[in-house]
């Protein structure tokens, strides 16, 4: 008898359906196959279900069955499809009763030696390209239901073993309980349940504000300064003055998650923009993504969030030239032989770095012990078309003991993140036409049309530049932060006084700054 089950395979942070087929054929003596281009953990899945029927009561027929997973010249991997293919062969060989509303389900799910399920990786997009197709329901394992739960106009029923699919379908599909979730109820009840506040930290108001010019313009900045100056605690907090996700963004990065099997148990949408900081001995691939099986990346991971490099130049010079044009494009294009996947990767870049190998280069009150030339070798690190995509170059100097021990309150995030908006939706307004949505992301020609200066900011700016031995790459970057200032300031035009800031944010770019 043959039958057919719907399945569903993710590439990238899409779906593609799979036709799972069971064929069981009069031939005896033959051991059963999967053809359609199986990886082994598919292959293996035959010696999972083996022992799920025994222990549940069912016989693996000793005649010849063969599974096809269509289209054929789609690899197949993981584990996922455990549960359609034993539900395939079960229904092959008339073990189900009433085997014919199968074909409105789409079934995925991992098999334990005694018939559990177990969670999978994808169940959102899964769900997503099961709505699309049109299908009545979707039973995926219980700790994902709440994930898939997220698409409407769709029955999605979370399972805890094979049994409760098998009673399922021969009660006339009855006896599970589908799942519903309130998307807009779990988005908006947590987007500002965070945990730290910019009212912790004590004093540094200069670096509170470049961060809130980097958040109000989506900038990427690096934090350089000595050892426990604040830079990582700064950092940390940056997530909680970004505006919040809309829900299109929340979706776009709970697939990602989900694609990498990154959701906590029973989670449903990241309500809170991400933030991830890799340590500095991550490789490339884990990096970027990529893999046998392409997988997304700690770039990817960050999307519509932020991705902090802690110790910058510690990490491997090609590690950090790959980000290179993923930054640029916001999204990274991983090709194989047969397929090319593009993951989402719009991220803000926070680095931070010493100043120098012992980390007291320019401290107030320690002495920097570095050889000669130490100080630009260790810049060196960091390669010029790296350092041209990050906007902001902020010092970082210890806090005297005097603001640690005073009693006055610092302001919170919340102040801040109104600020922060209220220049967003400026820009927002601004971009509307042009595809992108924030001054970050500024091609050179709307720099000529945006960031317009009077001749009293042209002399400024050429003085700067002259003065400060500020490289040619640093103009655009200049205009682009002043033009958040300005938004900042509720002004239409880009002041001196805007400029005058933007400047300060070079330090890097001072052919004098290494001394």
């Amino acid at each position: 008898m043959l039958v057919k089950i719907n399945g569903s395979a993710v590439y990238g942070v899409e779906a593609l359906p799979i036709t799972i087929e069971v064929n069981w054929l009069s031939s005896s003596g033959k051991d059963p196959m999967i053809v359609g281009l199986p990886d082994n953990a598919v292959k293996e899945s035959l010696q999972r279900i083996e022992s799920t029927f025994k222990t549940n009561n069912y016989e693996m027929p000793r005649t010849k069955v063969v599974v096809n997973l269509a289209p054929a010249d789609i690899k197949k991997s993981g584990t996922a499809f455990d549960l359609p293919i034993a539900i395939g062969i079960l229904a092959a060989s008339e073990q189900i009763e009433n085997a014919e509303a199968l074909n409105r389900y789409v079934i995925m799910g991992e098999l334990s030696l005694d018939g559990d399920v177990r969670p999978i990786k994808g169940s959102l997009p899964i769900a997503i390209q099961a709505r699309k197709q049109g299908f009545k329901g979707l039973i995926v394992p219980l700790a994902n239901v709440r994930e898939a739960g997220l698409v409407n106009n769709l029955n999605v029923y979370g399972v805890n073993n094979i049994r409760e699919v098998i009673e399922f379908f021969e009660n006339g599909e009855t006896g599970l309980d589908q799942i519903q979730v309130n998307t807009r109820e779990e988005f908006f009840n947590s987007q500002y349940d965070f945990e730290i506040d910019f009212a912790d930290v004590k004093g540094q108001k200069n670096i509170k504000r470049a961060l809130e010019i980097a958040a109000a313009g989506g900038h990427n900045a690096i934090l350089i300064g000595p050892p426990g100056a604040g830079k990582t605690m700064l950092a940390k907090r940056l997530p909680t003055i970004l505006p919040p996700l809309t829900l299109q963004e929340a979706l776009e990065s709970t697939k990602i998650h989900s694609v990498a099997g990154k959701l906590p148990e029973n989670a449903t949408l990241i309500s809170r923009r991400p933030f991830r900081s890799p340590h500095h001995t991550i490789s490339d691939v884990a990096l970027v993504g990529g893999g046998g099986v392409p997988q997304p990346g700690e770039i990817s991971l960050a999307h519509n969030g932020v991705l902090f490099l802690d110790e910058l130049p510690e990490f491997k010079r090609t590690v950090l030239e790959v980000m290179r044009q993923p930054m640029e494009e916001r999204r990274v294009t991983i090709s194989r032989a047969k397929v090319a996947l593009d993951f989402p990767a719009s991220f803000m870049l926070i680095a931070s770095m010493n100043p120098c190998p012992c980390g007291f280069h320019n401290h107030p009150d320690r002495e920097c012990t570095c050889p000669p030339g130490a100080v630009q070798k260790y810049l060196n690190k960091i390669s010029g078309p790296l350092l041209d995509r990050i906007d902001l170059h902020v010092e970082v100097t210890p806090v005297p003991f005097s603001q640690l021990s005073e009693k006055s309150e610092e302001e919170s995030s919340s102040s801040v993140r109104e600020r922060v908006i209220k220049a967003r939706d400026t820009q927002l307004e601004r971009y509307s036409e042009k595809g992108i949505y924030c001054n970050a992301q500024m091609s050179s020609n709307m720099l000529k049309e945006i960031c317009v200066i009077d001749v009293v900011g042209q002399t400024l700016l050429k003085k700067a530049m002259e003065k400060l031995n500020l490289s040619a790459r640093a103009y655009d970057r200049i205009l682009k932060v002043s033009r958040t200032i300005a938004d900042l300031e509720n002004s239409e035009n880009i002041k001196p006084e805007f400029l005058a800031e933007a400047i300060q944010y070079r330090s890097l770019d001072r052919e004098s700054w290494a001394g």
